[in-house]
């Protein structure tokens, strides 16, 4: 198997190139004389990270913020999205505290039903825009713009395909280019990849445009490998964090830009002492940042007999947990 060093970052790490259908088997869910064939585990999300720059490329550009404050909020990988947009908050802080200093709120919610960003945007008093993949939904009855996003609903739990477009979405609403992410997204995807390994803890850090970033990391590891992995703030980490840090971690430190970049050298410095197998990696656009972590769920899950499709939705044991929230 072909290795190559990773990212060319001067760390000595090692990752093996290995086409994206090497990952996922191939009696893949097709129908054939009207019978449907069973879909491999992890097929979904394999599906949806190598449709990536397809939904990208059809993410809609045509619309603009208007001027004023803008506000960003949702929950779980929605929430990591709308940080990529510039000021937010998590939906149940807006519904402790709705009034906030600002002209319009943006809502993130791939299927529209979240029921806690609901209750944000039922808080909130003023204009609501909502960035979803369901062109219907309880979210975009209250929303007095609704930008879809996506193509469809992602049929894996695990979403990847659906992240990346509401981050290209949000860019576009204020302006930004994105007529290059989709290329930038397949570069991406035939790229180095980072190596599987055993280890039990991950941690992943990273400041200003790659702190929303390093927390989708750590949530793609927990729901589809089942690892216990922990996002830092790279200049948090360094305030008494690293006090139960080890060799025992497998650790990614985001670059960044600026100021950023100096404490994440710094931080992989001291890192590399506590004997921490550490990556540093460079970063250039949320979209683009999170592939190869992608790429790392799903090694890893086939490598553990994870299926990161459900996300533990189809055990007994987290259905029962959830009936104590939902």
């Amino acid at each position: 198997m072909k290795q190559d060093t990773d990212w060319a970052c001067g760390i000595d790490a090692v990752s093996t190139r290995r086409p994206l259908s090497s990952v996922c088997r191939s009696n893949v869910g097709t129908s054939v004389d009207g019978i449907d064939r069973p879909v491999a585990p992890g097929e979904k999300t394999c599906r949806a990270i190598a449709a990536q720059p397809e939904w990208l490329a059809a993410v809609p550009t045509d619309r603009r913020l208007p001027p004023g404050r803008i506000l960003y909020t949702g929950c779980g990988t929605s929430f990591h999205a709308a940080q990529t947009g510039g000021e937010a908050v998590q939906a149940l802080e807006l519904v402790l505290r709705p009034e906030r200093d600002a002209d319009l709120l943006v809502c993130v919610s791939h299927e529209g039903t979240t029921p806690m960003t609901r209750e944000a945007a039922e808080a909130w008093n003023g204009p609501m825009w909502l960035v979803t993949g369901a062109p219907e939904s309880p979210l975009a009855e209250l929303a007095d713009e609704v930008i879809v996003c996506a193509p469809e609903i992602e049929a894996s739990w695990c979403h990847t395909s659906s992240y990346t477009a509401a981050v290209a979405a949000l860019a576009a609403l204020r302006g930004e280019d994105v007529s290059w992410l989709p290329g930038a997204v397949s570069d991406a995807l035939a790229g180095p990849r980072f190596p599987v390994s055993g280890h039990e803890r991950w941690l992943v850090a990273g400041a200003g445009r790659d702190w929303p970033t390093a927390q989708e990391v750590v949530l793609k590891l927990r729901e589809g490998a089942h690892v216990a992995a922990e996002p830092w703030e790279t200049e948090q980490l360094l305030h008494g964090y690293l006090a139960a840090v080890d060799e025992h971690v497998r650790a990614f430190v985001l670059e960044g830009e600026g100021r950023a970049t100096e404490r994440a050298r710094e931080t992989v410095a001291a890192l590399e002492v506590l004997g921490v197998d550490v990556t540093l990696v460079p970063t250039r656009h949320p979209v683009v940042d999170i592939v190869p972590f992608q790429l790392l769920t799903v090694d890893l899950a086939e490598a553990r007999g994870i299926d990161p499709d459900p996300i533990r939705r189809d055990d007994p044991r987290w259905a029962k947990a959830r009936e104590a929230y939902e």
